[in-house]
């Protein structure tokens, strides 16, 4: 498949600027096993669980990881912490009218952050005083996307996060968790669903564009996961019963497939660049809630994975059609592969 197979057209009014009142007021697009798509409200995924089912969560933390400074010479520089290395150390893309030259510094508040190198398109920064966690709680910025055309405010700080995030690392949100609040995780588990968590810090890579028409050419970026023996338990007492693994997110689904690489679901800690496309075939995932992704996004590519290309391009037609809210702060699906 090319590139342009997954493109589709929305109009600009259907990107979601600001998350809606409450988490869970978002609407559902239930996709079945069998038949079309239904148009729900979040509040009904309950109904499309059942007792026995495991839903996996990514407990990764957003970083307030967006820092604006000056380099030496006055311009202005925006940094986006891509990933931690050490406390004084991290890799990162930086944006200038001139990109900063090795041995040059860049202020941020009363820090100054030495640019040590390059690692292809981002830059090494270490830290000249104090660390960078200090650094980012007193003058970073939530890194919403470039699709939200809005400075970050107060409250991105908590809504931009999932009531569950543990462990921080991330510079992107797992958008699907978006929508859970205590009350319906509270109500899952009374149902007898059961959860399990894994970690992916979502890097800004995910963002990125995919410009290769020929898809076998692309290079897919990489991202830091764990899976624990705890999960991969888990998942094992979900077979046995019979019941369904749920991916919440397509940053779980990579988690897990990425753990199960070898044949056979087991712990991992490292990076992966795993790319899933049509024609994968999935290990352990059973049911994906995901939001809307970009047109021609991996992530669209990895919907349509696993949901079927000529279903997941329908549905993504009548979501638009409905005016449904897409990406990061939009609505969501609930999809079951078909039969």
């Amino acid at each position: 498949m090319q590139l342009s197979d997954f493109h589709y057209d929305l109009p600009e009014r259907l990107i979601a600027q600001q998350p809606s009142a409450r988490r869970g007021d978002s609407r559902l697009l239930h996709l079945p096993q069998r038949g079309d798509p239904a148009d729900l409200r979040f509040g009904d995924l309950a109904s499309l669980l059942r007792p026995g089912d495991l839903l996996v969560f990514n407990d990764t933390r957003v970083l307030p990881a967006r820092l604006l400074g000056t380099k030496e010479s006055g311009g202005r520089v925006e940094v986006l912490i891509e990933r931690l290395v050490a406390p004084d150390q991290a890799v990162a893309h930086v944006r200038a009218s001139k990109s900063p030259k090795a041995g040059s510094r860049i202020r941020i508040g009363d820090t100054t952050l030495l640019m040590e190198g390059r690692e292809e398109a981002l830059f090494r920064l270490r830290t000249e005083q104090g660390g960078f966690a200090e650094l980012m709680q007193q003058h970073g910025h939530m890194p919403l996307p470039p699709y939200i055309q809005r400075a970050d405010t107060a409250s991105d700080r908590e809504r931009y996060q999932t009531v569950y995030a543990e462990r921080p690392g991330a510079v992107a949100a797992p958008t699907a968790g978006l929508h859970f609040d205590h009350a319906m995780l509270e109500r899952l588990a009374g149902m007898g669903v059961e959860s399990a968590r894994v970690t992916l810090h979502v890097g800004a890579g995910t963002f990125t564009p995919v410009r290769e028409q020929d898809l076998d050419r692309h290079r897919m970026h990489s991202e830091w996961l764990e899976v624990g023996e705890a999960t991969v338990e888990a998942v094992d007492r979900t077979r046995q019963r019979g019941g369904r693994v749920v991916a919440v997110g397509t940053t779980s689904v990579r988690s897990l497939e990425t753990a199960a690489a070898a044949g056979g679901l087991v712990p991992y800690r490292g990076e992966t660049r795993l790319f899933i496309r049509p024609g994968y075939r999935f290990q352990v995932v059973d049911a994906l809630l995901t939001n809307f992704h970009l047109p021609e996004s991996t992530l669209l590519m990895l919907v349509c994975a696993f949901a079927g290309y000529d279903r997941t391009m329908a549905a993504y037609r009548h979501a638009v059609a409905a005016g449904y809210r897409f990406f990061s702060y939009g609505d969501a699906m609930f999809i079951e592969p078909a039969v």
